[in-house]
């Protein structure tokens, strides 16, 4: 049974992009353009990870955040955050809310974040 990701990304591009190569990898792969989607996904569904964007319409991704660590029933899933955002500040309030680790899109390849995701999920 293939693992599956939450991904929540709001550039179509991008989420394109990560979608299709997490997919190629075997992952199970389901996209939330919005913070609020991505809640509603979570209570659908069970989430082996959440690629989490911070800078989302609506609800941002570390409001998103707040309420995942804080539900019993989805709480313990590992959230990677992937941001533009690449303060320090920004950073450590990542890691604050349970960020198992965060990624600067500047600063990573998708090649790069698609091996993290590989290792982290053991595949």
């Amino acid at each position: 049974m293939p693992q599956k990701i939450l991904l929540v990304e709001d550039d179509q591009f991008l989420s394109s992009l990560l979608q299709t190569r997490l997919q190629k990898e075997g992952f199970e792969v389901a996209l939330a353009t919005k913070g609020d989607q991505a809640l509603q996904l979570l209570k659908e569904n069970r989430f082996d990870l959440i690629l989490m964007d911070i800078i989302l319409p609506g609800k941002s991704g570390f409001e998103a955040m707040e309420e995942i660590i804080a539900s019993p029933q989805y709480g313990q899933t590992p959230i990677m955050v992937i941001s533009n955002l690449g303060q320090e500040s920004d950073i450590a309030k990542g890691r604050e809310l349970g960020a198992v680790e965060y990624f600067v899109k500047a600063q990573i390849s998708i090649d790069d974040l698609v091996a993290k995701v590989r290792g982290f999920l053991g595949g």
